[in-house]
């Protein structure tokens, strides 16, 4: 079935199928983390009850996204002996360190605190389980910085030297941690990571919101929830744009044949347009069909109207990345970033008019763009990692050298039998977490809780054997 195909496609394949299951977890738990830390801490501040109840309520969908994350991650470390020999024992050196710190610093510190988080309150006192909260958070928020900083190395490598077996050895760890790109990668990655939480938990405010205003409930929860979450878009998204920029303006500067076939680029000119739409085409070295902005492409790029930007035909023809997908991907995560900052600045109006609780369009275009978080980080990942082609190690180490001397019938069935096991236990995971979504965060009501209700018995809500012995007392 697979005889007379590329086996370093399938396995590039692979690992795209691999790794577009496993990022999206990450992404969510890095933001879910530290609104849970966010949460705990107004708590804390404030005695209200709702944002222990939001607490408990996203703990849980934490809980399961992590574990997926966890899981997924796992197996893509398995495909570096097995798909990718060659590539582990050239670049091992240098990231085979670097991933092993993220194990030793970062999965630990989560590991450590994360039973503490998520079983703990009953047993330490608020301030302690209030750390380990936090500390979960940093955890995450550290596993993203070594990750990135393996990813970077290799867009951007530096600090190292090649010995007579072709190994990257490394000379200066702090060149190679703090690559040219990793700054900037690792800004606009955790601001993904917030966005792509901020508008699913907005979407979940908002779809209990519309859903129980017909008969009449009160949604407290549901409504601090969507708040909270629009305040986030509204922040976030600018800096995000401005983040993608620096970014851009790096990417120009150190992989210039990424951003023309970003840009859709194949000609070198002064005063470049800005192609909004349009088919690349490598074969015939050209974008069909443009719909083009003249000047604006320079301007965005190089902030000048006649600076240069150079096209695809500036370098060898074997270095061009697949030009239509990076093309579309990057116009994809560029497209879904400005309608998050569309619905952040609408929320910031709808705030002023003070309808932000019953806006029912807003609230329904807040649950259309759920999703658009994670789409958003899967289109900017396929951007950076398909625009690297075709090198592993960017202008040292090419993809087709990296691959192990493996059959393509072996990494073709292996990636068969990946796409069914995913779908089967990913698919029930991420249905777990949709049924755990669906359930209203004001199950319980909170009109006669005072403010500091939830925080007896260590934060449970009463239960009947309390509120029986308090009936019992009153002499009922």
């Amino acid at each position: 079935m697979f005889d007379g195909i590329d086996a370093t496609l399938l396995a590039r394949m692979q690992f795209a199928f691999t790794v577009s299951f496993h990022i999206i977890f990450p992404a969510f738990s890095i933001g879910l983390a530290s609104y849970l830390a966010v949460l705990e801490g107004l708590h804390l501040a404030t005695g209200k009850a709702v944002y222990l109840r939001l607490f408990d309520y996203w703990k849980k969908i934490f809980a399961v996204a992590f574990g997926m994350g966890v899981v997924s991650g796992i197996v893509m470390s398995y495909q570096f002996g097995t798909n990718w020999s060659v590539f582990s024992d050239k670049a091992g050196p240098v990231i085979g360190p670097l991933m092993g710190y993220e194990v030793l610093t970062a999965f630990f510190l989560e590991a450590g605190f994360l039973g503490v988080m998520l079983f703990g309150r009953s047993r330490v006192g608020p301030g302690l389980h209030f750390l380990a909260t936090a500390m979960v958070a940093f955890g995450t928020l550290l596993s993203a910085t070594w990750i990135l900083a393996v990813n970077s190395w290799m867009q951007t490598p530096q600090g190292f030297s090649i010995n007579e077996a072709g190994q990257f050895v490394p000379e200066d760890w702090w060149a190679i941690i703090f690559n040219p790109s990793f700054p900037y990668r690792l800004v606009h990655m955790v601001l993904a990571a917030y966005l792509t939480t901020a508008f699913a938990v907005g979407a979940v405010g908002a779809w209990h919101l519309l859903r129980n205003r017909a008969d009449g409930k009160p949604q407290p929860a549901a409504l601090v929830m969507f708040s909270m979450a629009m305040w986030m878009a509204a922040l976030v998204s600018p800096l995000q744009i401005v983040a993608g920029d620096f970014h851009g303006l790096n990417t120009l500067e150190h992989q210039p044949a990424k951003i023309a076939a970003m840009e859709g680029h194949y000609e070198t000119q002064k005063g470049a347009p800005l192609i909004l739409f349009g088919m690349p085409d490598n074969d015939a070295g050209e974008t069909r069909y443009k719909i083009e902005i003249p000047k604006l492409g320079s301007l965005i790029l190089t902030h000048e109207l006649d600076g240069e930007i150079k096209g695809l035909k500036a370098f060898p023809r074997e270095h061009w990345p697949p030009t239509p997908i990076v093309f579309w991907s990057f116009r994809v995560m560029v497209g879904l970033g400005f309608v998050m900052l569309g619905i952040g600045i609408w929320s910031l109006w709808a705030r002023y008019r003070g309808t932000l609780a019953t806006n029912t369009l807003l609230h329904r275009a807040a649950i259309a763009a759920g999703p658009a978080g994670f789409v958003a980080v899967l289109a900017g990942w396929i951007t950076t990692e398909v625009g690297r082609q075709p090198w592993t190690v960017y202008g040292h180490l090419t993809t087709a050298e990296s691959v192990s001397p493996i059959a393509a019938p072996a990494v073709g069935w292996s990636l068969v039998a990946f796409v069914i096991v995913y779908f089967a236990v990913f698919g029930a995971g991420a249905f777990y977490i949709l049924r755990l979504a669906s359930k209203s965060p004001d199950i319980h009501d909170t009109s006669h809780d005072d403010e500091n209700g939830p925080q007896r018995a260590g934060g449970i809500m009463p239960g009947p054997f309390m509120e029986a012995a308090s009936r019992e007392r009153a002499g009922e």
